[in-house]
């Protein structure tokens, strides 16, 4: 007999999903076409010829290559501060039980959950009460809250599907909490880890709401872009940086879904 689910999805559903799929990635690919336009100024549609010389001019301009140092250095703290504080916030709520435990667990989450507004006013609320003055550190600050829910959730997951009988036979066999950990937790975690670090190195890197309220004078490649679209040098240099960006986002991306394709591993993957 027959399965419902090896048979075709109606014609309106999958028309309804190409425009779904087309709504959300056309403007994207409308970067790329204007990435390669002559046209310096304006989009005009359709471009008026394509050229690869804005590839150059883009390679020659120090400010792009100040702004994405920043990013990456900003995006690599940031992930390096989520993976141990999210694991360690993940290891003490999956492996223990305490009072208040799924109240903790809410307010490591809340922040993924707030506003980007909300969490960078409140930020820089913060950073000015204590009189911290506003530098690459707050920047990385600012990220790490909503990198850790990243890593956190998918720590969380993969610790729940471990078995605690694993770690207890290994301390009964004479390990230390090191080789435990080494030998043990960290086979049964790793990609779960893994993926979460390239989920928030991907979230920090194009980062522009938090980044506002946290920088001071730094520009990260996102803040940049932004600039560059108020006041406007050359446009389509511009466009270039966005679909380097694009693309320097989509393979973390891709990554974290193949090594944890199961689903149920990603719980809050996405800002």
């Amino acid at each position: 007999m027959r399965s419902d689910r090896s048979q075709s999805a109606p014609r309106g559903l999958k028309i309804a999903a190409a425009a779904g799929l087309a709504f959300l990635h056309l403007p994207i690919l409308l970067i790329f076409v204007y990435a390669f336009t002559t046209e310096e100024k304006s989009y005009q549609w359709p471009p008026p010829g394509l050229t690869t010389q804005w590839f150059a001019a883009t390679w020659a301009r120090p400010d792009v290559w100040q702004a994405l140092g920043l990013s990456v250095q900003v995006a690599a703290i940031s992930t390096a501060i989520a993976l141990v504080l999210g694991t360690l916030c993940a290891a003490a709520v999956s492996q223990t039980r305490f009072f208040g435990r799924e109240a903790i667990s809410l307010l490591v989450i809340l922040p993924i959950a707030l506003p980007g507004i909300i969490t960078g006013i409140a930020l820089r609320s913060a950073f000015s009460l204590a009189e911290i003055p506003f530098s690459f550190w707050t920047i990385v600050l600012g990220h790490a809250t909503f990198c850790v829910v990243v890593v956190y959730n998918n720590a969380v997951a993969r610790f729940r599907r471990t078995s605690g009988s694993l770690i207890e036979a290994s301390m009964d066999l004479g390990a230390d909490g090191f080789q435990t950990f080494r030998h043990v937790i960290l086979p049964n975690i790793g990609t779960a880890l893994l993926a979460g670090g390239m989920l928030a190195f991907a979230l920090s890197f194009d980062e522009v709401i938090v980044t506002t309220f946290t920088a001071g004078q730094q520009q990260t490649l996102p803040i940049w872009m932004l600039e560059e679209l108020v006041r406007p040098r050359q446009r389509p240099v511009t466009n270039v940086v966005a679909m380097v960006v694009v693309l320097a986002t989509l393979l973390p991306i891709l990554a974290a879904y193949y090594l944890t394709r199961e689903g149920d591993q990603i719980a809050g993957a996405g800002k």
